[in-house]
């Protein structure tokens, strides 16, 4: 097929070279939003558009396509439908539903409103698709919107040390494009790092089934009670507000974005980049796909809470796989069609902490204080803990950063250093056997300083 056809509710309206499908979006649809439509379908091709005031996404709220949601429900309905083999264009909101600009500063950070996490493209609708199939969503391509803008966060009660870091930061990046195409990120606030493009969804997935919206409850309803980090339904500023906003028909059940679940979602999996396969188990008719919390970059752990966020265009091709849900419980991700993919995300030279499980008497870790703490503050090694040995890890990568030995030409900040790692260092578990100190390693992508 060489035209991108696009309909508006069953209606022929305009034609496209399927060449200049990418400059549609890049061009923020303005002809679309002309046309009023809530998505736009092909024979080969179908097309989930977001609103823009100039290069920038309106919020989800405003959405006239009606192409954005941010909780998790199967009864939210369809923005568009597909067939089985079909290539689709999202159109995709930043983490935070576009709160920030380059003008922005901590003061901006600090008002951030986490009722409007994530603003998602969809759902997707996949003709076929049944309850026990699987969806194979394979990622063609990922490029920043056409703000070219991005962000990395430290947003107070937040991000994996948030007991340490507990003021409002941000590094505002722009996203630059050579003469070859090529796509880097580079910050004033952040000088002398320059970091390629390595864009993925941090959340996709699927509508979970109302036995799972359940299973999911119960289970994060318990660990509240216990005293955990977990996030329950929030009805405030919940979208669509009917179903899922203050007296909404389900909003008690209208499941938050930030945790991942047996849908996918919120997995921040930096490998699921250009050329792998997803594959989601089906837990409604449709399957009902969306996305969205695009990153340009991120390190393995996204420590800070945020990547370099971006909003973005993201391409993809879906198809379904018949009964293999009774094999595909939960996501996998594959990455059999093109070599090399994960050899690309790995660093030319770094330079690596290795943390265990050791703490100062007398504290307890963030992600620990839930638990019954009498006993274990006052330990000074915890056994088989890989959480607080990518604590000891992470804390000594930010030391490497800020002292004589760092690799970086440019004096930095603590928080400049842990947003780095949030960015360009890898968390990796290296052992987990030798008692009690599992070994946790930070590893830093020591070609980003320029």
């Amino acid at each position: 097929m060489d035209k991108l056809t696009i309909r508006v509710e069953g209606e022929e309206r305009k034609t496209r070279s399927k060449a200049s499908v990418k400059q549609c979006a890049v061009e923020s649809i303005l002809g679309l939003l002309l046309l009023g439509a809530a998505a736009v379908a092909a024979a080969d091709t179908v097309y989930l558009p977001i609103t823009r005031e100039g290069a920038w996404p309106v919020k989800c709220a405003k959405e006239a396509f009606g192409t954005c949601h941010n909780r998790w429900h199967p009864d939210i309905k369809p923005a568009a439908k597909a067939n089985p083999g079909d290539t689709v264009i999202f159109e995709t909101r930043d983490a935070l539903d576009t709160p920030y600009n380059f003008e922005s500063g901590p003061k901006t950070v600090a008002a951030t409103n986490l009722n409007l996490v994530h603003p998602l493209t969809g759902p997707l609708y996949v003709n076929g698709a049944e309850r026990g199939d699987v969806l194979a969503v394979t990622v063609l391509d990922v490029i920043p919107g056409p703000d070219r803008f991005g962000y990395t966060i430290i947003v107070p009660g937040f991000g994996f040390l948030r007991d340490v870091f507990t003021e409002p930061y941000i590094v505002r990046w722009k996203l630059l494009q050579r003469p070859t195409g090529v796509y880097y990120a580079i910050s004033d606030d952040l000088p002398g790092v320059e970091l390629p493009l390595h864009g993925f969804t941090g959340t996709i997935g699927v509508a979970l089934g109302m036995p799972e919206i359940e299973a999911a409850y119960e289970r994060e309803e318990e660990l509240r009670k216990a005293g955990g980090f977990v996030l329950p339904p929030e009805p405030t500023d919940a979208l669509p507000a009917d179903l899922c906003g203050p007296g909404g028909r389900a909003a008690s059940r209208c499941l938050r974005t930030v945790p991942p679940r047996e849908n996918g979602g919120n997995t921040d999996v930096k490998q699921m980049v250009r050329g792998t396969t997803l594959l989601f188990p089906c837990w409604t008719k449709g399957c009902l796909l969306s996305m969205g919390d695009t990153h340009f970059a991120q390190g393995d752990g996204e420590v800070s809470g945020t990547a370099i966020e971006m909003n973005a265009i993201v391409t993809v091709k879906v198809e379904v796989r018949k009964g293999q849900g009774a094999f595909v419980r939960w996501p996998q991700i594959e990455g059999k069609a093109v070599p090399g993919i994960l050899k690309d995300l790995e660093p030319e030279r770094f330079v690596a902490t290795m943390g265990i499980p050791i703490k100062p008497k007398g504290e307890l870790a963030a992600p620990l204080k839930y638990l019954d703490g009498a006993r274990l503050s006052n330990l000074t090694n915890m056994s088989e803990d890989t959480t607080l040995a990518a604590r000891d890890a992470l804390l000594k990568m930010i030391d490497l950063l800020t002292g004589p030995q760092s690799p970086s030409k440019q004096k930095l900040t603590r928080e400049q250093a842990y947003i780095l790692c949030s960015v360009a260092c890898d968390m990796k578990i290296s052992n987990m056997v030798d008692v009690p100190n599992y070994v946790v390693t930070d590893v830093l992508h020591v070609d980003v300083f320029k």
